[in-house]
């Protein structure tokens, strides 16, 4: 028996961070969004309880540390599991890029192993088990356009009618996220996004007032340190983005557009520019209509 799923990477459309929890964990509100960029996973049953993981990308770790074979071990002790699996990972979405990129496999993991292994979990149980792995899983089982609560468990789906184009761009640098938000612990947070108006803004197709109102609190942090991302959003916005944005903790930069020529522009200039050699032109998606 073999599955394969999609995995795919997300933005945030607004990221603010709201408080911290006793246990470290940062309580925020945001608006995180499926784009058509994605990983690839291939699982086939075994017989032998094994998990063995193969990439197609060397700096992919692929022992117990992937988060990949975290929930298979999960799910095996969970739920008493004897089957095992074999799984291949080809690997598209850039990696510590703000994205979600190991979330994602994660959430593919999940979504194909209660099938593989006929364990017959609704979504809701997928994520009550997914959250104690992290925080963006449960989100990236959902998927769509959603509002994130909480420590990102508590999701509302979002009826998105806004309609633009993207390019999304990675520069050649490694971003933890865990410094970033060491990092914005330490200073005051001088502006705070409206998250409500970015939500009422998607669900009425208005794109512009969309853009007006995003705001990500983490940038100021990473942008301090790295000046290359603020260097990608002026390229993109003088070449007919609407605007551009950071996404999560960064490094990587998405441009709004309302059109996809002028799209086509802004990813050409950056590509001439040389400073993300990871660009996608690519476009918001909800998997759940794929």
């Amino acid at each position: 028996m073999e599955i394969t799923k999609k995995a795919y990477a997300k933005i945030n459309l607004g990221l603010d961070v709201l408080g911290k929890r006793d246990d470290g964990y940062h309580l925020v509100k945001m608006i995180m969004q499926n784009v058509d960029i994605y990983d690839t996973l291939t699982f086939r049953r075994t017989t032998d309880g094994k998990i063995t993981l193969r990439a197609n990308d060397d700096t992919i770790p692929v022992d117990d540390s992937n988060l990949i074979c975290k929930v298979a071990k999960q799910l095996q002790e969970k739920y008493g599991v004897t089957y095992g699996a074999e799984i291949e990972l080809v690997k598209r979405i850039p990696v510590a890029a703000g994205m979600a990129g190991g979330s994602t496999d994660g959430a593919a993991a999940y979504r194909a192993l209660n099938d593989l292994w006929e364990l017959g979990l609704s979504d809701k149980e997928l994520c009550e088990l997914a959250v104690k792995l992290g925080a963006d899983i449960p989100y990236c089982i959902v998927g769509g356009t959603a509002l994130s609560e909480g420590i990102g468990e508590v999701l509302t789906p979002i009826d998105g009618k806004a309609k633009y184009h993207l390019v999304v761009a990675k520069p050649d640098i490694m971003v933890s996220t865990g410094w970033v938000y060491t990092e914005l612990d330490s200073t005051e947070i001088t502006r705070h996004p409206d998250i409500d108006a970015v939500k009422a803004a998607i669900s009425e197709g208005d794109v512009k007032r969309m853009c007006d109102e995003i705001h990500n609190v983490l940038e100021p942090v990473t942008t301090a340190k790295y000046r290359v991302i603020k260097d990608i959003e002026k390229i993109l916005e003088d070449n007919g983005a609407v605007k551009a944005f950071m996404t999560g903790s960064g490094p990587t930069v998405f441009a709004v557009f309302d059109n996809e020529n002028t799209a086509k522009k802004g990813f050409e200039a950056v590509k001439k520019s040389g400073l993300a050699p990871q660009l996608f032109l690519t476009k918001p998606i909800d998997p759940t209509q794929v």
